[in-house]
C-alpha cells in the first residue's frame, strides 16, 4: 500500500518551510545558525530516510545528513527519490569529528537542539565534546509544527491505514464471544491487519472485555470474552509510516439497561464531538461537545481522559483535543475525537474515529 497508489508527498519542500523558521525557534524567539535533528521520525519527515540511526544538521546554506554503514545505500537512495539534497557523510566512528567539522566550517554560533528528544546525557556530551564554544539552544517541536498540517499524501496514507483497520475489524468481528480470549482476538486483528497490506500495527492493540474494559488501556489478557461483556477495541495500522487510530465497542450478547445507556451517551457525545471540529475552533471546545453530553447524562466522573490528539507518523501527536489544550485546530490537521464512559461493575465504552479537519 505504499507508492503511487496512495500519492505522492512534497518532501522536499519542508525543508525549506523548517529553515525559514529558524529565525524565531529559540524558545524566546530567538534567531538560531543551525538547527540539529535529532528525532528519527521527524528527520523522516524531512528527508524520507527511514533507518534507525541518523543525525540532520539544518542550516540555511546547507543539509547535512549523518549516518552510520548499514545505511550508506538506504539513505542515498531514499533522500534522492525524496528529491533531498544533502550532504550525506556515512561514518560509524567519527561523526563527532565531521559534524563538529562541517559546524565549524559554516561558523555556527548558536545551535538548536530538540529538547523533547535529546537526553540529558546526550546535551552534556553534545555542550563538552562535541560542539566546544558554540551556544547550545533548547528549542520546542520546531519539525512537530511543521507536522501538524498533513499534504494530501499524508492524508491519504493515514486514511488507508484506517480503511485497513476498519476492514480487518469487519473480517475478525464475527470471532468474538466464541471463547476467544482477549490476547487471542488482538493476535487475529493483528494479524488481519497484516495480511491488508499494513506493515504492523500502529500501537499496541487493546482488546478490553468485561471489568477490564473499565480501564482505558487495559493490556489484552488471556480472559475469556463472554456472553454480556462489553468489549472495548482500540487499534490501527501502519501504513508507509503512518498510523491509523480507532476504537469499537462491542456488545457480546444483549446490553443490560445500564450497558445501553453507556453505549448510547457515548455516541451520542462522540457524534457531537465530530460535529465540532472545524477550521479555527479551539481543540478545547470540541472536548468541551463531547463532555457537555456525558455530563448532562450524569456521567461526568466516569470520562477520564481527553477527547483526543493528532495522528501521523506518531500515534499521539499534536493538537490535543483536552479541556486546557491551548491549540485551535487548522485545516489539514487530522485529530481523533474519542470520548468513552469507564464504571467499574459494567466495564467501559469509548467510539473512536480519526478525523480531517
Amino acid at each position: 500500500m505504499t507508492g503511487p497508489a496512495l500519492g505522492s508527498m512534497d518532501v522536499a519542500a519542508r525543508i525549506p518551510r523548517l529553515v525559514d523558521r529558524l529565525g524565531e525557534a529559540g524558545p524566546d524567539g530567538e534567531e538560531l545558525d543551525a538547527l540539529l535533528v535529532c528525532s528519527l521520525t521527524n528527520i523522516r519527515y524531512l528527508t524520507g530516510f527511514t533507518g534507525s540511526a541518523a543525525l540532520l544538521l539544518v542550516h540555511p546554506e546547507r543539509l547535512a545528513f549523518l549516518t552510520d554503514g548499514r545505511y550508506r545505500e538506504q539513505s542515498s537512495e531514499q533522500l534522492a527519490a525524496a528529491h533531498v539534497d544533502a550532504q550525506i557523510e556515512v561514518s560509524n566512528d567519527e561523526q563527532k569529528e565531521l559534524l563538529s567539522a562541517i559546524v565549524t566550517e559554516l561558523g555556527v554560533k548558536v545551535l538548536g537542539l530538540e529538547s523533547e528528544h535529546v537526553t540529558w546525557a546526550r546535551q552534556r556530551s553534545f555542550a563538552g565534546e562535541w560542539f566546544e564554544g558554540i551556544d547550545l539552544i533548547p528549542t520546542k517541536e520546531v519539525v512537530e509544527d511543521l507536522r501538524l498540517v498533513k499534504d494530501r499524501g499524508e492524508v491519504a496514507r493515514i486514511s488507508a491505514a484506517a480503511g485497513i483497520a476498519d476492514q480487518a475489524l469487519a473480517t475478525v468481528r464475527s470471532s468474538l464471544g466464541s471463547g476467544i480470549t482477549e490476547r487471542g482476538f488482538a493476535l487475529a486483528l493483528d494479524t488481519e491487519m497484516r495480511k491488508l497490506g499494513a506493515v504492523a500495527p500502529s500501537f499496541d492493540t487493546i482488546v478490553a472485555s468485561g471489568p477490564n474494559g473499565a480501564l482505558p488501556h487495559a493490556q489484552a489478557s488471556e480472559r475469556v470474552i463472554s456472553d454480556g461483556d462489553l468489549v472495548v477495541l482500540d487499534f490501527g495500522a501502519l501504513v508507509d509510516g503512518y498510523c491509523s487510530d480507532m476504537s469499537r465497542t462491542v456488545m457480546v450478547g444483549k446490553p443490560s439497561a445500564d450497558q445501553q445507556r453507556m453505549l448510547d451517551v457515548v455516541r451520542e457525545a462522540q457524534r457531537a464531538g465530530v460535529a465540532a471540529v472545524h477550521d479555527g475552533v479551539a481543540a478545547r471546545d470540541v472536548d468541551k461537545a463531547c463532555r457537555e453530553v456525558i455530563e448532562g447524562h450524569g456521567l461526568g466522573d466516569a470520562f477520564v481522559h481527553s477527547t483526543g490528539h493528532g495522528v501521523g507518523l506518531d500515534i499521539h501527536e499534536q493538537p490535543r483535543l483536552g479541556p486546557k489544550s491551548e491549540a485551535t485546530l487548522s485545516a489539514g490537521n487530522v485529530v481523533t475525537v474519542e470520548p468513552g464512559v469507564y464504571l467499574p461493575d459494567h466495564g467501559g465504552v469509548r467510539i473512536e474515529d480519526t478525523v480531517v479537519v
